[in-house]
């Protein structure tokens, strides 16, 4: 598709007999780094083919004992240490400026639908977890992760910012499943490669496929929170 911020390659399928759209943020053959992405091109795309709930995943890091490899983890906040993303759709002029909410980031209607879907196929999913998210596509040293630990930050990883701000600029729910796929650095007792994340997401995959499945069954297409209001400032969409 093309989009004023560029192109974007949807997916349009069927799953649960619901038509979906999907989204690979890297790009075929994780092609793209995440820093690279073009998160405006794919949240506007997705919102052009009348996309109003985003679930997204993510592999990330362990900052916590609360968080152990192999685990799925609902995220609930963010910390943004992204440096050279653009973040929103409206820098001024005709578009405007908005000043979106962020108090709630990950829509909690739609986490409960996952919870619920987890409970019905007996998967543990914990509900709650703050992300750090860098720019990438290093890996954080040892040092970057000790701040993020006093900041207060549970997991880290490089993808849901500006994703998740974008998705509530145009008035989308968005959820995100965490993927514990690696204990961060200064953590981990061995140097962290991708190959290990890769490693990690194989056990993960099946898992994670049905409880999106389960939660697409159970997903209706109304809005009941205030994530649809998040442009209400400048009367857009």
């Amino acid at each position: 598709m093309e989009t004023p911020y560029g192109l974007a390659e949807p997916v349009i399928g069927k799953l649960a007999n619901r038509e979906i759209v999907f989204m690979s943020r890297h790009g075929r053959n994780h092609a793209t780094p995440p820093h690279l992405v073009n998160y405006r091109a794919n949240i506007w795309a997705i919102h052009e083919l009348g996309v109003r709930k985003v679930l997204a995943t993510a592999a990330v890091g362990s900052l916590s004992s609360n968080f152990q490899l192999g685990e799925l983890v609902l995220l609930d906040q963010f910390l943004d240490f992204t440096k050279n993303r653009p973040q929103t759709f409206y820098e001024g002029g005709l578009k405007g400026v908005l000043h979106v909410d962020m108090t709630e980031p990950y829509c909690s209607s739609a986490r409960m639908v996952i919870l619920e879907a987890s409970e019905q196929l007996g998967l543990s999913v914990k509900n709650g977890a703050c992300y750090a998210c860098t720019e990438g596509p290093r890996f954080e040293t040892p040092a970057e992760i000790r701040m993020f630990q006093r900041l207060g930050a549970d997991l880290v990883g490089m993808t849901s910012v500006p994703e998740v701000v974008l998705a509530r600029e145009l008035g989308m729910c968005y959820a995100s499943i965490g993927m514990v796929t690696n204990e961060a650095a200064g953590i981990a007792t061995h140097p962290l490669s991708h190959a290990e994340v890769m490693e990690s997401m194989k056990e993960l995959e099946v898992k994670v496929a049905q409880l999106v499945q389960a939660t697409f069954k159970l997903w209706t297409p109304d809005q009941n929170c205030l994530c649809a209001l998040g442009n209400r400032e400048v009367g857009k969409f």
